[in-house]
């Protein structure tokens, strides 16, 4: 079966959130959104899309900084409403330059950071 962008399940604003996740260790590294053009520009591609919804365009993540993702497998979940996005990535996942962008830990009702940021 033909796999059609427009099957998904987008909320109102035509965004679908989508997970990035480290295709060898597991690790989960961000979410964004995706619009169904960045859906399909992912495919065509191989190189992740993202829609930014503060810029309202298409971010190729990796396009300025480097740090590219590259797609190895697309997912959708069972009521189609959330994308699950195995990568390579290269380079830092968050724009903060830490690997992973869910580097905050609650326990106990404290916060406490768990990845540094990476040196360069």
């Amino acid at each position: 079966m033909a796999f059609d962008p427009a099957g998904l399940t987008y909320n109102a604003d035509g965004l679908i959130p989508a997970i990035a996740q480290d295709v060898g260790t597991g690790e989960v590294l961000m979410m964004a959104w995706m619009n169904s053009e960045a859906v399909q520009r992912t495919l065509d591609t191989g190189r992740v899309t993202y829609w930014s919804r503060s810029r309202q365009s298409f971010w190729i993540k990796g396009e300025t900084s480097g740090h590219v993702q590259h797609l190895r497998e697309f997912r959708v979940d069972c009521d189609r409403d959330c994308l699950l996005l195995q990568i390579d990535q290269t380079g830092p996942a968050c724009h903060t330059n830490r690997r992973s962008c869910f580097y905050t830990v609650v326990e106990d009702g404290v916060e406490r950071i768990v990845i540094e940021p990476e040196a360069g």
